[in-house]
């Protein structure tokens, strides 16, 4: 399968958490195309938390496992097991393992947050001596100069819906939220929205919340919870869920961001579900459903909101096969392998698919 034993077809790829996030999403998807291209491939991250590395065991990569419970026992483990022991490629997935193998040769820098702040000085010493650096869409790529574009890609979420876009005018409109349950990700916005929706149309809104308050500070969760209890009745809120649940239960999907998007992992999974989606102008979500995209909100605007949820409410079923089709040509993994793949050979590093054929 591999050039084991030789440096070229090796790469390491460093976590940037213990558990799993987008970034961790797509760490693996990263590491999935790499096997595919036929690299000899490890998945390295800290023992606790340690949800990365054993989805990465459970999923058959080789895995080195740090001792670290602490993200700065992680940052000198890491340094220390890079100088000791790796060979190969290191693909840095985030800016901790970036910073932490500043300077160090063979490196690739993988950012998916655009950096801010302090973090900007941080993001400039994590890319010494790197090959590459590497954002998931051009919207960050103007954000961090001298970086290339890898577009994020998502595996196809396949669920069985109750119901037909021409049934949902005979009941409840339920419109999904997906994500993180913070104020920058536009849930107060989205509630504002659905009650809007309520006040001057005939259908009944139902709010269908999923997601976790994680890395949200308390502030911004009691401001949601505010926004969420005043719905009352009109919205569910279900907690951690699998994208096959819960686009099956939900007749439009909204991405209400207020920050700049570096991505947009779920907006991607709802192209390949065919569920109508509404994005906000924030960041990179309008690079991801291109920008002729009709349902696009500006950001922070409720009633706009509830406007292009009523349009994308009744949608016809060609324009979701044509959303299914952008996510085909564009964030498939087959189009993400090629993306990486093309991306590996430019900083020197073929596919051993490749040289073996050679």
């Amino acid at each position: 399968m591999t050039t084991k034993g030789t440096l070229h077809g090796r790469i390491a790829l460093a976590t940037n958490n213990g558990d799993i996030g987008g970034g961790e999403v797509m760490l693996l998807n990263v590491a999935e195309a790499m096997v595919g291209l036929g690299f000899d491939v490890v998945v390295v991250g800290p023992s606790a938390p340690s949800g990365l590395v054993d989805l990465a065991r459970d999923r058959g990569f080789s895995t080195v496992v740090l001792p670290a419970r602490t993200r700065l026992q992680y940052v000198l483990s890491l340094r220390r097991w890079d100088r000791r022991e790796r060979l190969g490629l290191l693909w840095c997935n985030g800016l901790l393992p970036s910073v932490s193998t500043a300077a160090r040769k063979r490196r690739v820098v993988h950012l998916h947050q655009r950096p801010v702040g302090k973090l900007r000085l941080l993001a400039a010493m994590s890319r010494w001596g790197a090959i590459a650096t590497v954002v998931p869409s051009a919207d960050m790529a103007s954000a961090v100069r001298g970086s290339r574009v890898l577009h994020n890609w998502v595996h196809p979420v396949v669920h069985a819906r109750r119901r037909t876009l021409s049934d949902v005018g005979t009941g409840t409109v339920r419109v999904g939220f997906l994500g993180r349950t913070s104020t920058e990700k536009g849930v107060v916005v989205l509630c504002g929205a659905i009650r809007e929706l309520q006040r001057r149309s005939g259908r009944k809104f139902r709010l269908v919340l999923a997601g976790e308050p994680r890395f949200v500070d308390a502030k911004s969760s009691s401001v949601v919870d505010d926004s969420v209890a005043a719905l009352g009745d009109s919205v569910e809120r279900t907690g951690w869920i699998t994208p096959a649940e819960f686009f099956g239960r939900v007749d439009v999907l909204v991405c209400p961001s207020l920050w700049p998007e570096p991505f947009g992992l779920v907006a991607a999974e709802a192209l390949s579900a065919k569920v109508p989606l509404v994005v906000s102008d924030a960041g990179a979500l309008p690079e991801v459903v291109g920008r002729d995209y009709p349902w696009i909100a500006k950001r922070g605007d409720a009633v706009g909101l509830a406007n292009m949820i009523t349009l994308a409410v009744d949608s016809e079923e060609s324009d979701l096969q044509g959303c299914f089709d952008r996510w085909e040509r564009m964030f498939s993994p087959q189009a993400g392998r090629q993306r990486l793949k093309f991306l590996l050979s430019e900083i020197g590093y073929s596919s051993p698919e490749d040289v073996r054929h050679a």
